[in-house]
C-alpha cells in the first residue's frame, strides 16, 4: 500500500506554453512526454463507487498496472488516498492479486471479478518534471488529453504535484510559488470523477444549495470548525467548476461559498482568534474583489488572487494554521463538545435574528442582509444533530424572507418575517423544553 498525496490543478489551455517554460526553470529532471492509456471498471450498480473505491488498469509504454485506491480525503484539491498498486503482464483484471485489507469486509466479494466491466478510460500524455523541494521529492506531472465514456468525452488539462518523498508542506510551498501566475486553478474533480459523470450521461450539473452540516456525534468543536470550512470549500468548487462550464448564475453562489467561509470564522471567532485568520481574509478581500468584478468566468477563475486565495485555505485546513494561535483557554474550549457547542449558539443566533427582525423595517431591510446571510450560514452549520425536516422547515421562513428581501416583495417580506418569528425552536435547551 502507499499513501498518495497529490494537490490536482486544472490549468487554462491558453496557459500551457508559459507554465510548461516555468516549469524548465524549477531546475528537476525532466521527463518528456509519454502517452498513458487508463481503463477505469465498475460493476453495474456502482458497487466500487458506493464504497469510495477506485479501479484502473493503466498502460505506459508497453506496462500494464493495476491500481486499487480506497477512502481517503480530499480537500480542496488535495488528494489524500491509499492506493495499492499491483504489476501486470497484460492488461488483464487479476483481482486476486490486491490484498486482503483493501475490501471493506477483508476479503473480495465472491462475484465481484465477474461483474466489473470497463465503464470509460483516459487518454493523455504526461511530461514529468521531478523536483526538490525544502528536501522533499515532488513529481509534477502537465498531462493533456481526454476523458471518453461512450459518446461522451470532455478534455483534460490538468498539473498535479505528487509527494514522493518528504513532507506535505513542500508541495503547498511548491503550488504557492506556482500560482503566483495565471492560469491554475484547484480542482476538486478527478479524472475518475469526470469519467464517472460522463458514464452516466453527462447529465447537467444543478446549482447546489447549502445544505445543514452533518458531524460525528462526538465531533470536538475544532472537527466541527474543519467540517464547516470543508463545507464551504466544496460549495466554492463545485459551483466554480458550474461558473466556469457556463452556468452564470453560479457566480452567486462562490462568491455565497466564500461568505460562508468568512462567517465559519466569525461563528468561531470566540475560540479562533482573528489574527489567525488575517492574512486568509486579506486574500479572500482580494479575490472577492476580483470575481466580483470579473467580465468572464475565466478571468476570475483562474486569476492569481482567485487560486492563492482558495490554496491559503487549503494550506490553513491540511496544517490546522489556526493551532499556533491558541492559548489553554481556548485548547480546551476547542477539544470541547461541538453539539455542546452548536446548542448555545443556535440560541444566540434566534435571538440575534429576533432582535433584528422582530418588527418591520420598512425600507431598511436590504441593510440587514449581510446579518441575515450570516446568521443563516451559523444555524445551517449548527444544526446537523437535530431532526433534519424540523430544522430545514424552521430555516425555510428565514431563507424566504432572504429571498423575499433580494427580490423586493414586500408583501412576502411581512408574511415570512412573521412566520419567522413565531415559529418554535427545534433544538435543546433553547429556555423553551
Amino acid at each position: 500500500m502507499a499513501q498518495e498525496i497529490e494537490l490536482k490543478f486544472i490549468v487554462n489551455r491558453e496557459a500551457v506554453d508559459a507554465l510548461r517554460d516555468h516549469l524548465h526553470t524549477l531546475g528537476g529532471v525532466h521527463h518528456a512526454p509519454s502517452q498513458l492509456l487508463n481503463i477505469y471498471y465498475e460493476t453495474s450498480d456502482n458497487w466500487l463507487r458506493s464504497h469510495d473505491m477506485g479501479l484502473r488498469i493503466r498502460g505506459e509504454n508497453g506496462h500494464y498496472e493495476m491500481t486499487m485506491k480506497i477512502a481517503g480525503r480530499v480537500t480542496g484539491g488535495l488528494h489524500q488516498r491509499p492506493e495499492y498498486n499491483v504489476s501486470l503482464t497484460e492488461p488483464t483484471l487479476d483481482l486476486a492479486k490486491l490484498p486482503p485489507e483493501v475490501w471493506p469486509n477483508g476479503e473480495m466479494p465472491a462475484d465481484l471479478a465477474s461483474q466489473v466491466q470497463p465503464l470509460f478510460r483516459t487518454d493523455f500524455y504526461r511530461e514529468k518534471w521531478v523536483v526538490e523541494v525544502e528536501g522533499s521529492q515532488i513529481e509534477i506531472a502537465l498531462d493533456l488529453g481526454d476523458v471518453k465514456a461512450g459518446e461522451f468525452a470532455e478534455p483534460i488539462c490538468e498539473l498535479e504535484l505528487e509527494l514522493l518523498k518528504g513532507d506535505m508542506r513542500s508541495v503547498l510551498k511548491l503550488a504557492n510559488q506556482l500560482v503566483s501566475q495565471s492560469g491554475l486553478r484547484q480542482g476538486s474533480l478527478s479524472k475518475a470523477a469526470r469519467g464517472y459523470h460522463l458514464a452516466q450521461g453527462n447529465p447537467p450539473r444543478e446549482i447546489n444549495a447549502t445544505g445543514i452540516l452533518k458531524v460525528p456525534a462526538k465531533a470536538s468543536v475544532e472537527q466541527g470548525f474543519e467540517a464547516a470550512l470543508e463545507l464551504a470549500l466544496s460549495q466554492w468548487q463545485y459551483h466554480e467548476e458550474l461558473w466556469v462550464r457556463g452556468e452564470k448564475k453560479a457566480k452567486a453562489d462562490v462568491l455565497a461559498a466564500m461568505g460562508l467561509v468568512r462567517h465559519t470564522l466569525m461563528l468561531f471567532g470566540g475560540i479562533v482568534p482573528r489574527k489567525a485568520s488575517a492574512h486568509l481574509r486579506d486574500l479572500f478581500t482580494q479575490s472577492e474583489a476580483t470575481i466580483a468584478s470579473a467580465v468572464s468566468a475565466v478571468t476570475a477563475v483562474y486569476s492569481t488572487q482567485t487560486a492563492m486565495a482558495k490554496l491559503a485555505l487549503t494550506e490553513w485546513l491540511v496544517t490546522k494554521g489556526w493551532q499556533p494561535f491558541l492559548d489553554a483557554k481556548a485548547q480546551d474550549k476547542i477539544s470541547g463538545s461541538f453539539k455542546r457547542f452548536a446548542d448555545t449558539h443556535l440560541s444566540r443566533h434566534a435571538a440575534d435574528l429576533k432582535s433584528v427582525f422582530g418588527r418591520p423595517l420598512g425600507d431598511q431591510y436590504n441593510d440587514q442582509l449581510p446579518r441575515l446571510n450570516r446568521n443563516i450560514d451559523s444555524i445551517l452549520l449548527l444544526a446537523g444533530y437535530y431532526d433534519a425536516n424540523a430544522a430545514q422547515s424552521w430555516l425555510a421562513n428565514w431563507q424566504g424572507l432572504r429571498y423575499a428581501i433580494v427580490t423586493r416583495q414586500f408583501i412576502e417580506i411581512e408574511h415570512f418575517r412573521n412566520e419567522a418569528i413565531s415559529q418554535e425552536p427545534f433544538w435543546l435547551h433553547s429556555g423553551k423544553r
